[in-house]
């Protein structure tokens, strides 16, 4: 959560992070759009890392604890200055439709198997 909290400084990094707005309604905008910025960050770092972890040679190379470790929760790769275009023609090449990749299931106390979903 601490590193999370972190980003949210580097991201919205507008009077040192803090909340500014004379009113409560435009420091609830300004929260919501963080929020919003948050999520899209997450989904597309989800899908990068789904599209990685479909890869068979990552699928041999990682080991059950190295999954267990891996997190949407990164921003390094974000530049959060500088000028941006925006093009709404154009997507992320991810190929959504391909192999699924192998998540590891719910944790269990030593020794005893995860009950499978129903």
């Amino acid at each position: 959560m601490e590193n999370w909290n972190s980003a949210n400084k580097d991201l919205f990094y507008g009077k040192d992070g803090d909340l500014a707005g004379q009113d409560k309604e435009s420091q609830e905008v300004s929260m919501l759009a963080l929020h919003l910025l948050q999520s899209a960050l997450v989904h597309v770092n989800t899908l990068l890392m789904q599209q990685v972890l479909a890869d068979p040679k990552w699928a041999d190379t990682l080991t059950d604890a190295d999954r267990r470790a891996l997190s949407p929760l990164f921003w390094t790769h974000v530049n959060p200055y500088g000028r941006f275009e925006l093009d709404m023609n154009s997507r992320l090449d991810l190929d959504l439709t391909a192999r699924t990749a192998t998540v590891p299931g719910p944790r269990s106390p030593q020794g005893e198997a995860a009950s499978a979903p129903s």
